[in-house]
């Protein structure tokens, strides 16, 4: 049995051993770049041929009842649902998407102003249709179980910080046990005005996200919506590996028995608490290298957020909050678009 005293010991050794274990058994592969480009230009090819059909069945499962009173709107909620994703992809403003509408073969017979663009982020219906195209396609892909890695990136609202940065001063703070409360506050505020939050729980085998959230708030509350949208899609955790920000027990509460998790625990942590967390304690001191290379397959987190901002762009240009969690949504789906035909 681990004790309180040996697994505080053990901590103070485990920056080390992770060190150890970069420097001899972490070799990094360099990427083909002509064979990632010939990849990419297929991948795209293919979601550009499934987006509309993804989109009507995304659609379809959404009833409701004619208003009586009211004009009609001129442009259908899912083409609407088209042009925000296509203009995500294209990276333009919604003046611009406006003007240029005719030259997208599948909106070539839409007029619409910029405000409608930007009021479209707003509209429950879209909304719903891009939610159900990200359920659509985790279960077009028929996974039931899978083994996770999960991370958290930021969307730029202002061009004067990177995300970058203001992560490395979060995790930073949680190795060293966590900040004060005051000085906590003003971060989130800070970060508020700064950034959205996005949260991506990946498939190792297909590189498809099972749950992506957004939002304003925090990464955590994103994470905790991933969950959600991954629990509407059918599909469980047969492992899931986690940054260190995540490396406490109430993580290891979120996860059933059958889960096996992998996260670096916190510096202020005990051995304390549900039994997959004294299970993953014991992996971690008793087997530290063969624990570490399978923590390390986090490393598809992160070269997935990094492809979907080369993709389409790392800013959110909306304001309202409702807007700016549209517009994070529509960069999830887009990845699962591009990776749904490989």
């Amino acid at each position: 049995m681990i004790t309180n005293k040996q697994f505080d010991e053990f901590k103070q050794e485990l920056n080390t051993i992770i060190d150890i274990y970069k420097k001899e058994f972490s070799n990094q592969k360099p990427i083909d770049w002509i064979k990632y480009e010939k990849q990419w230009t297929n991948r795209l090819r293919t979601a550009l041929e499934e987006i509309t059909a993804t989109i009507n069945q995304a659609g379809e499962m959404i009833h409701v009842n004619p208003k009586p009173f009211g004009r009609p709107p001129i442009t259908s909620a899912k083409k609407k649902a088209l042009i925000l994703l296509q203009k995500d992809l294209a990276q333009f403003s919604n003046r611009k998407m406006a003007d240029l509408l005719p030259m997208f073969a599948f909106l070539n017979d839409v007029e619409t102003s910029y405000k409608t663009i930007e009021r479209a982020y707003s509209n429950l219906m879209i909304r719903m249709i891009i939610h159900n195209m990200f359920i659509i396609l985790v279960k077009r892909k028929k996974i039931k179980k899978a083994d996770l890695t999960g991370d958290g990136t930021g969307y730029g609202l202002t061009i004067t910080r990177h995300y970058r940065t203001v992560r490395e001063k979060q995790v930073k703070a949680a190795k060293s046990g966590g900040v004060k409360k005051s000085s906590e506050a003003k971060t989130k505020q800070e970060r508020r005005r700064l950034f959205t939050f996005a949260f991506a729980l990946m498939d190792l085998d297909s590189h498809m996200y099972v749950g992506y959230g957004a939002s304003l708030r925090s990464e955590r509350a994103a994470f905790e919506k991933a969950l959600e949208i991954m629990r509407d899609a059918g599909v469980e955790a047969k492992s899931v590996r986690l940054d260190q920000y995540y490396g406490t027990q109430s993580t290891a509460t979120l996860f059933g028995k059958d889960t096996a998790l992998y996260v670096i625990p916190r510096s202020n942590t005990t051995i304390k608490g549900p039994y997959v967390w004294k299970d993953m304690v014991r992996d971690l001191m008793w087997y530290p290298f063969l624990f570490l290379k399978e923590y390390f397959r986090r490393e598809h987190s992160e070269s997935g957020f990094s492809a979907d901002k080369r993709c389409d762009g790392w800013k959110i240009w909306q304001r309202r909050d409702d807007r700016i969690e549209t517009a994070t949504m529509c960069k999830g789906v887009w990845h699962n678009l591009l990776w749904s035909g490989g």
